[in-house]
């Protein structure tokens, strides 16, 4: 290969190169872009799953203290059902008992009682007139005490309600909490499967991304592995023209110093002066004669 051809073989190889590098640093600036939007992907998934994590505690500490306050309600509504049943069966019992109640009134039966004992205490009574009188007076504390009896029922009514308020209250509070404690739950919830669902498509779009990262720097490799066989071809043919420049060099710098060896020869065969450089060219030349005769 002449010189001609070796320059014009690396300008070739350059061009070549040129082309390459300018292929892989485009590529490089398109995986750069990939690699920047992954990792920002990658960065917002993380921080996705410790919103998520974190809604999750919450949720679960919410739905540990609905249960606890679902218990307390069942306790309480135990309770409620119990007085409720005292209640109906006094409201029976009353119902059974008004079926018993004369047809006078309570008041009406009291007064005629009132009268009757009063009468036996403040009047002299015949025997016969006295007995009647005790007959009706047990048929009044008989009538009467049906009326008492209810009475009695509609007080321990009265006071199983007002025992009862307080937890049919404390009911209503645990059910209106409740019932708040579920909804936020339910919200928070709902707003973890939305992050979930989120964070699957930011996972997707940046594993999608590093596919493609991944598929840029294969299809780069077999063109970095070109640069480096032209590199080596190039270096090659550098070497081997600068091997060729030096002895090209030599040739001209020996033929050079052997024309001014001949005529400073002539010249002091002629008996004329010679110059500085040219008396040590020729002592440079009969010392090199005298190595080779040696």
């Amino acid at each position: 290969m002449t010189e001609k051809d070796k320059t014009a073989e690396i300008a070739r190889i350059d061009r070549e190169l040129s082309a390459l590098r300018e292929q892989v640093n485009n590529a490089g600036v398109d995986t750069k872009g990939h690699v920047e939007k992954r990792d920002k992907l990658n960065e917002k998934f993380k921080k996705l799953r410790q919103e998520i994590n974190e809604l999750k505690t919450e949720r679960d500490n919410l739905n540990d203290k609905v249960k606890t306050l679902k218990q307390q309600r069942e306790d309480t509504r135990d309770t409620i059902r119990a007085f409720i049943e005292k209640i109906k069966e006094h409201n029976e019992k009353i119902a059974e008992l008004k079926k018993k109640t004369p047809r006078e009134n309570r008041r009406e039966l009291q007064q005629e009682f009132d009268d009757i004992e009063w009468k036996i205490q403040t009047t002299p009574l015949e025997v016969q007139e006295e007995k009647r009188l005790m007959e009706r007076v047990k048929q009044l504390e008989t009538q009467l005490s049906v009326y008492k009896k209810i009475g009695q029922h509609i007080k321990t009514l009265s006071e199983l309600r007002k025992t009862l308020e307080p937890f049919e209250a404390e009911a209503d509070v645990a059910h209106h909490e409740l019932t708040a404690i579920a909804e936020r739950s339910q919200n928070i919830h709902a707003n973890m499967m939305a992050k979930i669902a989120e964070s699957k498509e930011v996972k997707s779009e940046a594993d999608s991304l590093h596919s493609v990262y991944v598929q840029a720097r294969e299809q780069v490799r077999p063109l970095h592995a070109q640069i480096k066989k032209l590199t080596v071809q190039k270096r090659k043919l550098q070497a081997v023209a600068r091997e060729e420049d030096e002895k090209r060099k030599k040739g001209v710098e020996q033929a050079l110093k052997e024309k001014i060896g001949s005529q400073a020869k002539d010249k002091l065969e002629r008996g004329e002066k010679v110059s500085w450089d040219e008396f040590a060219l020729l002592a440079d030349d009969n010392s090199e004669d005298s190595q080779t005769q040696d």
